[in-house]
């Protein structure tokens, strides 16, 4: 199998959840901190990929809305990493021209990393060979949910009319509403579940599930993924007939 997919048959947007750093932990009996610490290397090196790969968006992750129920410890733990890591790879990514932002209801995290988070987001605000979207207490349904309210707060204000509420009028106010689609959904670990993670920007998404773990995903793993894309007929509703017709 070549390294490289046609450009044509590359995903714009990529969004992984990044499941089994606990598992890989677990397996070498060391703390499920040592299976997030070595999910982070997984992390650099999907970043490395995509750019290799020219893919436009990644998303990630990182903490879902519903992580907060986990032991107290290991939430504070995944803090202090969130935060070291965004000191130690910031400027990195500046130099490749990888833009990061964030995406989920910060205001509910510690006043450090929100300032650690403008912080890295003001750095690489300018770049643009990649996107990449950090998920921290996000949840799917949030994200829509505060889209309708806005909406009908617009409405209420008489910013616009109900009759005028469309597909698009509800994307403009979802996260990631300034870039592509998502077309490639990734899930590590073995589990067979979206997991609550960018309901309305999936619509369309092709879904790859792998058994790695997390912290074992490498380039050679998106690669595959990418190229399993590649070989899959995006319809969109339209029968297989009609593509060739139009193609």
């Amino acid at each position: 199998m070549s390294d490289d997919a046609p450009r044509s048959r590359v995903p714009g947007h990529i969004a992984v959840v990044m499941d089994g750093n606990g598992r890989w932990a677990k397996a070498r009996l060391l703390p499920r901190s040592a299976g997030h610490r070595a999910g982070q290397r997984a992390v650099r090196e999907i970043i490395e990929g995509c750019l290799h790969h020219g893919v436009q968006s990644l998303t990630l992750f990182a903490f879902s809305s519903e992580n907060w129920r986990r032991p107290e410890e290991e939430i504070s733990a995944l803090m202090e990493l969130f935060l070291r890591a965004l000191d130690r790879e910031v400027e990195s990514l500046r130099q490749h021209d990888v833009r990061l932002t964030f995406i989920g209801e910060l205001g509910s995290l510690n006043s450090l990393l929100r300032e650690r988070i403008a912080r890295a987001v003001a750095i690489t605000a300018g770049n643009r060979k990649l996107t990449v979207n950090i998920a921290i207490n996000y949840g799917g349904q949030w994200d829509i949910t505060q889209a309708a309210r806005e909406l009908a707060a617009a409405v209420q204000r008489g910013e616009l009319a109900v009759a005028d509420i469309d597909q698009n009028r509800v994307a403009g106010y979802c996260q990631l509403s300034d870039q592509p689609p998502v077309d490639l959904f990734v899930r590590t670990g073995g589990e067979y579940r979206i997991s609550n993670f960018l309901l309305w920007q999936m619509a369309y998404a092709e879904l790859y599930f792998t058994d790695t773990l997390w912290p074992d995903f490498n380039q050679a793993s998106l690669t595959q993924a990418i190229h399993a894309y590649a070989n899959r007929e995006r319809r969109y509703g339209r029968t297989g007939e009609q593509l060739a017709h139009t193609s």
